[in-house]
């Protein structure tokens, strides 16, 4: 017959135990483990043990060495299970990964979890926990431009050096203007946002005409200057240097836009400096150059 190891306990670990036993808070299975170890220390087999307490021999014997192995703390918690085999290789989330980054649909621009489900032939959670795991994002794209002026340079540290350290007694101006800006208008009426329902809205639309937004910030307090007109010469932009303004429904709305930013406006500190910027470009271009 074979024999199971003996438990001997400590008087402490046994007021530990007793304690848990009779704890009315303790949960059932942390009640059955301090109870088997009990019964194993007054010197029961795990059959008999088994029997008095009707559960499985097995159980008895597994928490018994659990406990001889790795005291009250292994009674605890339960041993790591090796849970499902997975059924997506490495070598398969690596060519999904290859196939994201360095291929693209011919139906589309990029993938969606959809197309690569189907190009892979997996589940469309198990596509979204690999691009997850790997930090894929297909639907997004940052643009950027390197420019092709070789006097980049030069002219860089010259508009960056009026905002760091401006030329005593001047005004520096930042202006840029929008032009053909368009007057949309949807040909049918949308639906509005609900609970458990996004607004909706017709992809077509209908023109009413267009307009130019010339606006420039003052960087001391923040504010925005603007000016909107019909056309885009040089003729319009003397204007917006002389502040004269043209306003229609279109130009009523962003002027509106504007208003509201300046109710609360914050002011411009330009930070960067040129060789940041330049250390930039160059980076941009060491990464162009190898592709």
């Amino acid at each position: 017959m074979r024999v199971a190891r003996p438990v001997v306990l400590s008087t402490e670990q046994r007021e530990i135990l007793e304690a848990r036993f009779r704890a009315r808070s303790a949960s059932a299975r942390s009640v059955d483990r301090a109870r088997i170890v009990l019964l194993a220390a007054d010197g029961m087999q795990d059959k008999q043990i088994a029997a008095k307490l009707q559960i499985m021999p097995e159980k008895a014997a597994r928490w018994r060495n659990r406990f001889l192995d790795g005291g009250i703390a292994a009674l605890e918690k339960d041993a790591p299970r090796p849970g499902r085999t997975r059924t997506i290789t490495p070598a398969r989330v690596q060519d999904i990964v290859r196939k994201t980054t360095k291929e693209k649909p011919s139906n589309a621009t990029h993938w969606s979890t959809r197309s690569m489900a189907e190009a892979a032939g997996i589940s469309e959670k198990s596509v979204r926990r690999i691009w997850q795991r790997h930090g894929l994002k297909p639907h997004l794209r940052r643009t950027f431009k390197v420019s092709n002026d070789p006097q980049f340079a030069e002219k860089l540290e010259s508009i960056i050096g009026l905002y760091l350290n401006p030329p005593e007694h001047a005004l520096v101006l930042c202006a840029d203007e929008k032009s053909q800006i368009q007057a949309l208008d949807r040909t049918q009426p949308g639906l509005p946002l609900k609970k458990g329902r996004c607004g909706t809205m017709t992809h077509d639309y209908k023109r009413n005409g267009t307009a130019t937004l010339f606006a420039a910030m003052n960087t001391l307090d923040g504010t925005v200057i603007s000016m909107c007109d019909d056309r885009h010469r040089h003729q319009e932009w003397w204007k917006f240097l002389q502040v004269i303004d043209y306003v229609e429904e279109l130009i009523t709305a962003i002027g509106d836009y504007i208003d509201k930013h300046n109710v609360s406006p914050k002011p411009f500190v330009w930070t960067a400096k040129a060789s940041d910027v330049l250390e930039k470009v160059k980076r941009a271009r060491a990464v162009l150059d190898n592709r």
